[in-house]
């Protein structure tokens, strides 16, 4: 799995040709209360049941509130067969710090 901080993920949005899946696994009142804009949610507790919806081969950058549900989501999905998922670390948390201070912030 690789890792990006949000400085890195920022770049490589501006930069890519082909847009990844950005997989928000927070719960829905997280993602109603802050998100990046573009993201998907699919909360943790339902990524096995909709694993089969998604696609193994698209890129994916798995987002959390601080990059640990995240990272375990990440693991589950290149045990899964995903080959290109990327964790962000620090989620949106860090996202809000680093790229976009206007994003409302929770603990």
């Amino acid at each position: 799995m690789k890792k990006f901080t949000p400085s890195d993920l920022k770049n490589h949005l501006e930069q890519s040709p082909e847009s990844p899946l950005l997989l928000d696994v927070r719960e829905p009142w997280e993602y109603e209360t802050c998100h990046i804009d573009g993201s998907e949610l699919i909360p943790m507790g339902r990524i096995q049941a909709a694993v089969e919806s998604l696609d193994k081969n698209r890129e994916t950058v798995v987002i959390c509130h601080h990059g640990i549900r995240s990272r375990a989501v990440a693991l589950f999905l290149e045990r899964e067969g995903f080959n290109n998922v990327i964790n962000l670390e620090g989620g949106v948390d860090r996202w809000a710090d680093e790229v976009d201070p206007q994003m409302q912030k929770y603990r």
